[in-house]
């Protein structure tokens, strides 16, 4: 790729950029996948010859569908949607809740999950040993990293059982299940905007009953899409809002140090990113 004249991305390994009089081509590369964006075909078409000259390659065609997810075009109203609508849909025959009675939310509040909860008689010990736990994370986790941003909580929440998961924690993964059955086809929606990187935080103060850790909350989006998020607990315990708050600012302020640096290559754009939080004590402490 450098050869061609591309220059390979300092934020993210798997992406390769090139410019042709002042308009950019994107490359991106992972293991044996690739896609390609620009907004000549002729220099796509060029660089795929290029490429098949030095590789056994198959092209083809426009992308539809990349590690699992489906790429759709709206070429009138110049939208572009991605979703995990197959992978969803194979995952809930796999683990048959295909037919379930779906909810509409990811966790129920009356879900108060701990490490109290785990198996300690021998019957549920061996109820347990029968039930796919870890697979059914896993593949839940896939989904929620790829396109749902609406299954992190979820996620952080029953994955911190995976080493010793009981009945109720079960319970709550059938129930992420059941809120997919009837949110199979959502998707995110990408459109053209001059809205640029902005950033959205939150903190939920000792949220964790077995260590009393805060949670950490973030998202960031382009045009309104979200584009990166996360959910997890925080790594030692905070002693009020205000710093459960302030750590989760200083989280979202560490990964916006990296997304920044990524849009700027791929956009040619270097402003700032808005970074909003809802807590006036953390916003006070930071202008400090």
């Amino acid at each position: 790729m450098i050869s061609q004249g591309f220059k390979r991305s300092q934020f993210n390994n798997c992406v390769y950029i090139k410019f042709v009089n002042g308009s950019p081509i994107y490359l991106l590369l992972y293991v044996d996948d690739m896609l390609i964006a620009a907004k000549s075909m002729k220099e796509i078409t060029t660089l795929k010859a290029h490429l098949s000259s030095e590789f056994e390659m198959k092209d083809l065609g426009a992308a539809k569908k990349i590690l699992g997810m489906e790429i759709k075009r709206d070429k009138k109203s110049r939208l572009l949607f991605l979703s995990q609508q197959s992978y969803v849909e194979k995952v809930l025959q796999r683990f048959n809740m295909h037919d379930a009675k779906s909810v509409s939310t990811p966790v129920a509040p009356h879900f108060k999950l701990s490490a109290l909860q785990c198996p300690s008689s021998d019957e549920d010990i061996e109820y347990m040993s029968r039930v796919p736990y870890s697979s059914a994370v896993g593949s839940l986790m896939y989904a929620m990293v790829c396109s749902r941003p609406d299954l992190s909580y979820a996620m952080s929440l029953v994955s911190r059982y995976m080493a010793n998961p009981g009945k109720e924690h079960w319970k709550v993964v059938q129930w992420i299940f059941r809120y997919l059955r009837g949110t199979f086809n959502a998707c995110l929606k990408f459109g053209k905007t001059d809205e640029g990187l902005a950033g959205y935080v939150d903190s939920d103060f000792a949220a964790d009953l077995d260590k009393r850790r805060s949670l950490t909350g973030y998202v960031f989006t382009v045009g309104g899409c979200a584009v990166n998020w996360k959910a997890t607990l925080q790594p030692v315990g905070s002693l009020s809002t205000t710093e459960a708050e302030y750590m989760t600012v200083a989280e979202a302020c560490k990964e916006s140090v990296w997304l920044k640096g990524l849009y700027a290559e791929l956009c040619q754009d270097d402003s700032c990113i808005n970074l909003f939080c809802d807590s006036q004590s953390a916003i006070y402490l930071t202008k400090d």
